[in-house]
Order: structure tokens, then C-alpha cells, then sequence
């Protein structure tokens, strides 16, 4: 091993290994300050696609009015688009009925893209433990903030925003797993395709009466 790391002539030339590596450190600084211009640029001009269902959208609403603003934080445009989103926030409970809509939402999402969970309902279920609502909707998209609260003041959603921040700082243009488009834990709740379509028919399905997770 001594005699590999030695570093020494080779026909007129330094040793391969040494040349290898340094290029390599030289490459990963180079990427180590672009990560930094990126995810300053990322961070601080999302574009949120709101999908609001109950009393968490109100506080929503709150947050973007002028007394809490979270335009300071980037959050200047609200994109009510989802190709022209970075980052959907799930303001309030889920019914299976709208499973397949959020989950169609967020594929039309163009990558990079985040998801913020706000409030106990879309994070848990909350209250509504019952048949008709997905127990987190992190059974059907990847989340990446969790807001807590029934519902979280503004400054919750200002605080889950800032968490955002510090996470896509920490991002790294070298990792292939950050952009998953399925939850990470494959052997979690994640509803299948051909269960969402069952149970979210016109009326629903009577036989199912308990959490179909």
C-alpha cells in the first residue's frame, strides 16, 4: 500500500493516482460552491402550490396576507399551476377522493420540487380516523417538512418554511436520491394505484369501513 501512495516518476510523469485524486478534490470543490449558488437560488424563490381542504388553508391564507408575508421569504408568487411549483403545501385533512388529485398535482410538478405537510390532519389524519380519510399523505407523496398543529398559527408555517430553507441548503447536486417521486420507505402506507381508484368511486365503497392503510 506504501509503495502505491508513493508518489514518483513514471516516465517523466507523476504518479497517476496523485494526479487522479487531486483532480478529483478540484472537482468536488468546484461542485461543493455551485451546490451553494443553487440551492441559495432554490431556497429563496419557491414558487408554493397550495391545496388547501379546511381550516389549515385559512391560516394559510393568513401567512400569505400582509401581516405575516411570507413573500420575505421568497414565497413571493403563489403558483396555482402545478408545472410552474416548487413546493405544494397540503393545508388540512385528505379524503380519498382527493388522493388521486394531489397525487396527480405533484407528478405535474416539474423537479426539483419539495411538499410541506400542514397540520395534524394531512400529517396524521388528526381526528378523522375513520374509512373515508388517508391517514397522512405521506402514504401517497414524499413529505418533506411536517407542520404540526390543529391548525398551526402562521408563524408555524413561517417556522416549516425556514425548515425548508435549511434543508435545501444541505442539498447536494451529487446525491440521486433526493429527487424521489415516491415515498421513501416503500414499505410504508403508500396506497397503492388500484386501491385509491376502489375506494374514491362516486359514492365510495360501503366495504371498506376501516383505514384502507
Amino acid at each position: 500500500m506504501k509503495r502505491v501512495l508513493e508518489t514518483k516518476e513514471v516516465s517523466g510523469s507523476p504518479n497517476w493516482l496523485t494526479t487522479r485524486f487531486e483532480e478529483l478534490i478540484k472537482w468536488v470543490l468546484q461542485v461543493t460552491r455551485v451546490d451553494k449558488a443553487v440551492n441559495w437560488s432554490r431556497a429563496n424563490s419557491l414558487w408554493p402550490m397550495p391545496f388547501g381542504t379546511a381550516c389549515c388553508a385559512i391560516e394559510f391564507m393568513a401567512t400569505a396576507a400582509s401581516r405575516f408575508d411570507f413573500a420575505r421569504f421568497g414565497m413571493e408568487r403563489q403558483a396555482f399551476s402545478p408545472r410552474q411549483a416548487d413546493v405544494l403545501i397540503c393545508a388540512g385533512r385528505l379524503p380519498f377522493k382527493l388522493a388521486p388529485v394531489i397525487r396527480r398535482i405533484y407528478d405535474q410538478m416539474p423537479q426539483p420540487k419539495w411538499v410541506i405537510s400542514m397540520g395534524a390532519c394531512a400529517s396524521t389524519g388528526g381526528i378523522f380516523d375513520n374509512y373515508a380519510m388517508v391517514q397522512g399523505i405521506d402514504t401517497i407523496v414524499p413529505v418533506d417538512v411536517y407542520v404540526p398543529g390543529c391548525p398551526p398559527r402562521p408563524e408555524g408555517l413561517l417556522y416549516g418554511v425556514l425548515l425548508l430553507h435549511k434543508k435545501i441548503k444541505g442539498e447536494s447536486l451529487l446525491d440521486p436520491a433526493l429527487r424521489q417521486e415516491q415515498p421513501l420507505d416503500e414499505r410504508g402506507l403508500r396506497l397503492p394505484p388500484e386501491t385509491i381508484d376502489e375506494i374514491s368511486e362516486p359514492f365510495g365503497n360501503s366495504v371498506h369501513q376501516f383505514r384502507s392503510a
